[in-house]
């Protein structure tokens, strides 16, 4: 991901004007707020968060399969 200092946002300014933090986030993709100047949370589009999810499911499942291949392999 790539990553946009244009999208860093305080975290007062999060809590005090949330609708830009929004319209940022559909304009970008994402906005990371910071707390203490650091960054603290990232805010992303919700069908971004499951794309993510998706692709950490089909990860598993293909690293599932090949273990299951090399254990059947082993075992013969």
């Amino acid at each position: 991901m790539n990553i946009n200092t244009k999208n860093f946002v305080s975290i007062t300014e999060a809590n005090q004007n949330f609708s830009r933090v929004a319209r940022l986030v559909d304009e970008n993709g994402a906005v990371i707020i910071l707390k203490n100047n650091v960054p603290r949370y990232l805010i992303v589009e919700f069908e971004q968060a499951e794309q993510e999810q998706l692709a950490a499911d089909e990860d598993v499942l293909s690293i599932s399969k090949r273990l299951i291949a090399k254990n059947k392999q082993s075992s013969r």
